[in-house]
Parts: C-alpha cells; structure tokens; sequence
C-alpha cells in the first residue's frame, strides 16, 4: 500500500472497516495529486482510474458525466408574477424561456404595482393563492418586480419565503428569528423546513431586466478566475463584516483570489467576482467589470429600498453588472447576522450552489433584507472536460467528501464502480480517468467529510 502521511489513515482505516468486500479491496491503490488535493483510489494502479480493453464506447462519442445535484435547477424554481404589472409579465416571459421554467411553475398573481409596501392582509391572501398553486416540488421563487420590496415590516422575499410573521421584524435594535436554512447543507429546503428562499429578477425597465438574466445564463459553468474583493472602509458602523475577512482569507486561500482592500471603493477592476463593503453609497461602481454571476452588496440600513431611498439602492449593483446583491428594507442596526456573511456565500456559490442557495444559506436573519438577482446562477456548476490520447480530465467543485466513480456505455446502465475519489479540501478538484472508453460517467456521493457548520452559526449569531 501506498502511505502519504496521515492520509493513509484514510485508506487503512477504510481497507479494515467492516462490510470492505474484494470488489473494494481492488479500488485500494492511491495517488495524491496535491494541486487537486485529493485522493484517486483507482482499480489498476496507483496513477489514475483505468477501463479495461472490453469496454468500448462508441468511437468519436463525447463522453456524459454526471455529478451530484450541488444547486438548483429550472425545475426547483417558481416563478411568480404580477399580471397587472406589464413588466413583471415581460420579465417573467423572458425568464422562462431563458431559463426553461416548466409551465406549470409560473404562478399568476394580481396586485398594485406602484406602492413600494404591502399591507400583510393583502399580502396574506396573496401568499395563499400562491402556495395553492404551486407545485410541491417547487423549492425556491422568483418574483419578476422592483415593487413592493417590502411587506409590513419584512422583506418581500422573506415573507414569501417564510410567510409574514413579526417575529422576523424588530423595533429598535434587536435581533429577530434566525432561519434554519443558515449556512445549512440542505438541498430541499421547502422539504427539509417548509421553507421556499425567494429572490427577485429586480429591474426598472425590461433592457436591464434581460441583461441580467443573460449574465445569470452566461455564468454557467464557466469557472471564472475573477477576484473577491474584501473593502474595509472609513465608515465603522457599516464595516463590521471586516471581522470575518481574515478567516475567509485563509479558507480561500489557493481557491479563489481575494483581495482585502482599505479603502472606500475600487476602480478600474477587470474581474470583479464578490465586492462586499459597508457604506451607504458606494462610488466607481460602473468603472469595474463584474463577472458574469458576480455578487456584490453594501451594508447599509437601506439598501433594500429598491427606490425612494436617500442612500444607495441595491438596484444600483446589478445595474454596474453585477449578478445579485441584497440590502435592508427597514432599519436592521448593524448586526452582522443580518446581513450575507462573505465567507459562507463565496464558499458555497464556489462549490456549485446557485446564486439563491449561497446568498440565502449566507444570511442567519433574513426577515429584513431582499435578495435581488438572477436565481439560478451557477458560476461553479457542473464539470469541464478534457480528452487526450483517450484519457479523461474531469475538474468540478464539489465539496470534500468520499466519492465514488462509475462507468457505462449506456445512460440506463449497468454501471461499474471503476475509482473512489477523497476531496479533502474545497476549490477546484480533480479526477484523471486513464484509457476512458466508456461513454457514461456517474460520479456518486458516498458520504460528506466533518465541517465546523454549527460553530459557525454559533458564531456568526
């Protein structure tokens, strides 16, 4: 066998464990290929997972991987729109197609378009026929309108969400409900807590409503090299998430770039993948270039004030072509847990989480704030391939854990487990199949690694 360290307490630890039968034992040769940082367990040697002779594939046939559902899709997604807002109707139209919403995941709704708030009696009856109507698979909302952004005291997406309830609200400086969809590992979070996270394809005209929606589907899967930029400002009521840059350094360190920046703003910045600040106008916005699926958000005590606000509105983020952003619809004082924390939010979007799934799972206190974006932005979905003298490159973002690869040379199967992968770290991972004559790849979770999630949330709360 093999050994690298204290790694190769996995693997003996795993060759001993009750149950390891000789089909196992066969997948008990290792590589460690650092720059990946993670383990390949392979049937034929101790370099790379390898098919045998027998095996072929149809010659010239692109190979189909399939990897573990990490974020939601069209199907997950409902789509909510104003029938007497002739914009909401255009957004949504556009949507749709865009995106390829099912038909029966658009819920119609009526209401006034131009008050800013919604009294919670109106609201309710809406919010009846809208979980009437829509369909129990439906995990997540779009709503397709910059007005209302607010419900009474809470936020239009978190009463969507959530319901209106005033425990999500405050009077004065005080901490509301947390969620239990915080920094959690749900996939389903309707299922798992009755909880479906809203967000709103916020626009003020339909051209910047389509522009972000193309960013949103231009994202996909295209693996930017962009940078997170970390401002630490002047203000200092509004830069309390700086406490938590140093962590999100040295977690990201080697995945993603970062850049901790003292200063009130950036400029001239060609890749700007997260900006996160505390300010109540930010300048020099539209001088950065924004990657497509781009985040950014300031903290604010009224950013979610879509219009009418005398600080900076969050609009103003995905105008400079930023992708979502998120901002406080009533006074929410500067706690930290009501606003995105950065380090949650890029290391969930950067392990294939859509932009809804990261921004929300970011935010322990929602109630106050509206999450504004194109849902289903997935920057860090899915996989790229290379092929070369027959030999398959697969490099994905799923997040550590034990991992199981198996092959086929039909859709339908059957399938054969060919190599067990062990992702110990997050970022940018690696699998290096030799001889890959097979046409269908499943790579299948086995199981997670331990993380610190609860002290975290215990931490950010």
């Amino acid at each position: 066998m093999i050994k690298f360290g204290r790694l190769a307490v996995l693997l003996e630890a795993q060759l001993k464990r009750p149950g390891y039968n000789t089909a196992e034992k066969k997948m008990s040769a290792g590589r460690l290929w650092l720059g990946s940082v993670f383990l390949v367990m392979a049937t034929t040697g101790p370099c790379w997972a390898e098919q045998s002779a027998g095996e072929s594939a149809a010659v010239g046939q692109q190979p189909t991987v399939m990897l573990p559902k990490t974020g939601f899709g069209p199907e997950d997604l409902a789509v909510i729109v104003n029938d007497a807002d002739p914009l909401s109707v255009e957004i949504a139209t556009y949507y749709q197609k865009k995106r390829g919403i099912p038909q029966r995941n658009l819920i119609h709704v009526r209401f006034n378009a131009a008050a800013t708030v919604m009294e919670p009696v109106e609201f309710g009856k809406i919010k009846a026929e809208v979980d009437e109507k829509t369909p129990r698979e439906v995990q997540a909302y779009a709503l397709t309108w910059v007005k209302p952004f607010r419900v009474g005291c809470m936020s239009i997406t978190t009463a969507f969400a959530a319901g209106f309830d005033k425990k999500y609200c405050a009077e004065g400086c005080a901490l509301t409900q947390t969620l239990p969809y915080f920094n959690s590992a749900s996939r389903a979070p309707f299922n798992d807590y009755g909880l479906r996270p809203t967000m709103s394809i916020a626009a003020q005209n339909f051209e910047e409503a389509r522009k972000l929606i193309d960013r949103g589907v231009e994202s996909d899967r295209s693996f930017p090299s962009g940078t997170a930029y970390l401002l630490d400002t002047s203000d200092r009521a509004r830069n309390v998430r700086v406490q938590f840059y140093g962590e999100l350094m040295r977690y990201l360190k080697g995945w993603l770039k970062v850049q901790h920046v003292q200063a009130n703003l950036i400029e001239h910045k060609p890749d700007v993948l997260f900006y996160f600040t505390g300010l109540a106008k930010v300048d020099g916005l539209t001088s950065n270039t924004f990657v497509p699926g781009a985040i950014a958000d300031h903290l604010t005590s009224a950013g979610g004030m879509l219009t009418g606000s005398e600080q900076m509105s969050s609009l103003r983020w995905l105008e400079a072509g930023a992708t979502g952003s998120y901002g406080a619809v009533v006074e929410p004082c500067n706690f930290p847990a009501k606003f995105p924390n950065p380090a949650i939010v890029t290391a969930r979007y950067a392990a294939g989480e859509s932009l809804i799934e990261a921004y929300w799972k970011s935010v322990a206190m929602p109630g106050q704030g509206i999450f504004i974006g194109e849902p289903l932005a997935r920057p860090f979905g899915g996989y790229m391939e290379t092929i070369e003298h027959g030999d398959i490159s697969i490099v994905t973002y799923l997040p550590p854990g034990v991992y199981s690869v198996f092959s086929a040379d039909s859709a339908v199967g059957p399938y054969r487990a060919i190599a067990r992968a062990v992702f110990f770290g997050r970022g940018r991972q690696e699998i290096k199949l030799e001889n890959a004559k097979n046409t269908f790849y499943k790579i299948v979770p086995d199981r997670p690694l331990a993380r610190g999630r609860e002290k975290i949330r215990k931490e950010i709360i």
